[in-house]
């Protein structure tokens, strides 16, 4: 089956992206994923290839709140993803787009994350 043409080129984008984005232990990546209805954002640590922290708009903390808009849902996520990473003591970490645009849903969760006290 044969990927339709907006994610080939998601991919291609993703993949050129990666080549640059690497996450090692002191800073490792932050990797978010944007779907219609949901996001969702790891911290990675490329080096042992191990997921360090993940939060989600299906998590029971935001999934719980009826009525937000998607915007909503991604600050929520940027603060809840901040919030574990510092109890994991992760500070710093580089910022994955996936292939999305800096724009929207993933530029909210980048600058909830920020303004939480994470380092991107």
């Amino acid at each position: 089956m044969a990927l339709d043409k907006k994610v080939q080129r998601r991919n291609k984008i993703k993949l050129r992206i990666r080549k640059k984005v690497k996450g090692i232990s002191e800073a490792p990546r932050m990797s978010v994923f944007r779907s219609n209805r949901h996001i969702s954002v790891q911290i990675i640590d490329d080096t042992k290839g191990v997921t360090l922290v993940s939060a989600s708009s299906r998590c029971k903390e935001i999934a719980s709140k009826e009525g937000i808009n998607k915007i909503e849902q991604a600050r929520l996520v940027g603060t809840l993803i901040a919030e574990k990473a510092k109890e994991t003591g992760i500070n710093k970490v580089v910022f994955d787009r996936n292939g999305y645009l800096y724009h929207g849903r993933v530029l909210t969760l980048a600058n909830a994350a920020r303004e939480a006290g994470l380092t991107i």
